[in-house]
């Protein structure tokens, strides 16, 4: 469904998206994920043929954008990070507007309205001026005008902005019914989010992707082995020193004369081979265990690895 081949955009010196590539299949929700300023909104341009990329290229249903724009952009559904309103307008007639951008037919117009402020339960709010709504209730709107065409591709930038927590449930179940018949891309620095909602996430760091994976796959990636002994720190970080496969050992807490210890290894593969080796080492020393897990991974972790400064050698925290 969606291709992109090494996109990069530059603004003056600064690179804000590097040599990125990534496919997306039809009916997945995939999360963009990053800090503020890692490149996400920039991509998501590039995607709807609202920015040109300084090279690379992006394929949509099989269309190049640099030589079909308009009709890639008919196929998406595009809610900006920033949603612009007219703020004058009442909900309906800004969607009866945002309608007919959309090409939507006259006679059809108004039944598409009607299901999208369903859809987005703007029921109570349709005939108010926009300028009188919460920002959570425009954020509503915006997702309304991006799907009234039913669109084939969804693109949200931060499609939670602002909504209280019963309209985050709302939207998150609106999002998966979304992509019973649509691809969802959606952007976010909220891991909540992702969590919750995709299949799948893309890190972007600095400009580049730093992560591909689906979530349900994340479990496997640990290069931590999480255990529970009593030493002290000093004598724990010396314990593991013979053995190579371990790169790093991490105080992370104690109670009960229990020392909670995260052991970083070089390959997830290996990890119980490595779990042998150290309770091995362990016994061998006359130190008591009281646990040896591997540690369950998650987006959170993934993602504070990835942004953590990483120094060479056997790092002991």
């Amino acid at each position: 469904m969606i291709r992109t081949n090494k996109l990069t955009r530059s603004y003056g010196d600064f690179t804000a998206v590097d040599s990125v590539s990534f496919n997306i299949k039809q009916g997945e929700i995939v999360g963009l994920l990053g800090h503020n300023g890692a490149g996400k909104t920039t991509i998501m341009k590039m995607l709807t043929g609202y920015l040109e990329p300084d090279s690379g290229t992006i394929e949509i249903d099989g269309l190049d954008i640099s030589q079909q724009q308009r009709a890639v952009q008919q196929k998406i559904g595009y809610l900006p990070e920033n949603c612009p309103v007219y703020s004058e307008m009442t909900i309906i007639d800004y969607l009866n507007y945002a309608a007919g951008l959309h090409g939507i037919a006259e006679t059809s117009r108004s039944q598409a309205v009607l299901k999208a402020i369903s859809r987005t339960e703007l029921n109570e709010k349709a005939t108010q001026p926009i300028s009188t709504l919460s920002r959570g209730y425009r954020q509503r709107v915006g997702v309304a005008q991006a799907i009234l065409h039913e669109p084939q591709i969804l693109i949200l930038d931060e499609p939670t902005n602002g909504l209280d927590p019963s309209q985050i449930q709302h939207m998150r179940a609106l999002i998966k019914e979304l992509a019973e018949n649509s691809t969802v891309i959606l952007s976010t620095h909220i891991l909540h989010e992702v969590q919750a909602i995709c299949d799948r996430a893309i890190i972007i760091r600095n400009g580049k992707k730093v992560l591909d994976s689906r979530l349900d796959e994340l479990q496997t990636m640990s290069h931590r082995l999480l255990i529970a002994v009593n030493t002290d720190r000093d004598k724990t970080n010396r314990l593991f020193d013979s053995i190579d496969a371990v790169t790093g050992v991490e105080y992370l807490h104690s109670e009960a004369e229990q020392y909670h210890y995260a052991l970083r290894i070089n390959n997830t593969e290996e990890s119980l081979n490595v779990a042998s080796m150290v309770s091995k080492t362990i016994i061998e020393q006359g130190v008591e265990l009281y646990m040896l897990k591997p540690e369950r991974y998650d987006l959170e972790t993934v993602f504070q690895d990835i942004n953590q400064v990483k120094e060479g050698g056997k790092a002991h925290a």
